[in-house]
């Protein structure tokens, strides 16, 4: 059945309007073998905001997003050495709209595969017999606590900044239930991770994640302390399905994950809400030192593209078309420059 498929579009800053360009062109490849229509609504959000409203992300941006089925994303912000965005006050700098518009969509779930495909083996830092076979897990990073979110403070008698964790039983119960879902889908394991033997709050996370695992009696449970997981990741990363955890500890094991597959050029993610609606982008930086010339890897942003239409439109067939593509593409030998070799962006 042929869909219209209503798309927010956030080039971003750096490379992000060459990946996104990229990544637009496969949807729209996509949608005309499928029967599909793709109607794109340009968004402004980080430096791009910045230099055109003199904020990071406007009421308006925000409300032209909620009206969209999803929103693809390129990467967000600058060198921060160099950048006049980065001479203003934090809450005005290009990264404090993407966790604006985090906390205004309700995006609470970060859901970050992390795939190690065959003919990349030569590219993962990793020892062979480790990479035999390759990987294929997904990292679930809870959005909206921590201490990312807690309460700031500086006290003024001795210049101290004091930062709180906060994590709320809702919260760690939707992300959970999302990881168990999922795994649901996969090979059903779930490793919680957390710092249960030092942090209040991850005692807290543990209990609640047993709570909903009786909930899922086909999905193996286990916990893992965030330092062991951080050991494991590059000792045996084939042991991992679905890995849950916090946001600060998602945001470290992540980027982790990200250079065991070779480059973190070829990470996709998503953030979800309660709903099907997702912001989807590439897991990468915006690399504003190879900006411009057509060197940047568009793959991790079209597999961005690929979730998107699985999760937000559920078109598991189109997602998996563009999946093969991008394999293919790989076992034909095409590279850029992160990984092995020299090449394009455009092919």
């Amino acid at each position: 059945m042929s869909m219209n498929l209503n798309i927010g579009v956030i080039k971003g800053d750096g490379i992000g309007p060459e990946i996104v360009t990229e990544a637009m062109k496969v949807l729209d490849k996509a949608a005309e073998k499928y029967g599909h229509a793709c109607k794109y609504t340009q968004l402004l959000l980080g430096g791009a905001s910045i230099d055109v409203h003199g904020i990071p992300l406007t009421d308006e941006t925000v409300e032209q997003a909620k009206a969209c089925d999803a929103v693809l994303m390129g990467s967000i912000g600058g060198d921060a050495k160099t950048s006049p965005w980065y001479q203003l006050e934090p809450s005005k700098r290009p990264e404090a709209g993407l966790l604006k518009i985090r906390k205004e969509l309700n995006l609470f779930a970060n859901l970050r595969p992390a795939i190690l495909y065959d003919e990349l083996k030569g590219a993962c830092p990793l020892k062979e017999e480790i990479t035999e076979g390759g990987f294929d897990l997904m990292i679930m990073r809870e959005l909206t606590g921590g201490l990312y979110f807690g309460e700031r403070r500086t006290e003024e008698i001795d210049g101290v900044l004091t930062a709180f964790d906060s994590l709320t039983y809702n919260e760690i119960r939707r992300i959970a239930k999302r990881a168990f879902d999922i795994a649901m889908k996969r090979g059903r394991k779930v490793t919680s991770v957390d710092k249960a033997n030092v942090l209040d709050s991850s005692r807290l996370w543990r209990k609640i994640v047993e709570e909903v695992a009786k909930d899922y009696p086909e999905v193996a449970l286990e916990h893992m302390l965030v330092d062991n997981c951080a050991m494991q990741l590059v000792k045996d990363p084939k042991q991992f399905d679905v890995v849950l955890t916090e946001n600060m500890f998602g945001d470290i094991l992540s980027d982790e994950a990200s250079m065991v597959t070779g480059s973190i050029g070829m990470l996709a993610s998503t953030s979800l809400n309660e709903t099907k609606f997702g912001l989807y982008e590439p897991s990468g930086g915006s690399a504003p030192d190879i900006a411009g010339k057509g060197i940047a890897n568009p793959i991790a942003t079209i597999l961005s593209a690929a979730m998107m239409l699985r999760f937000s439109f559920d078109l598991d067939q189109e997602a998996d078309a563009i999946e093969a593509a991008v394999a293919q593409v790989l076992k034909e030998g095409y590279r850029t420059i992160d990984i092995m070799s020299e090449g394009k962006t455009q092919v």
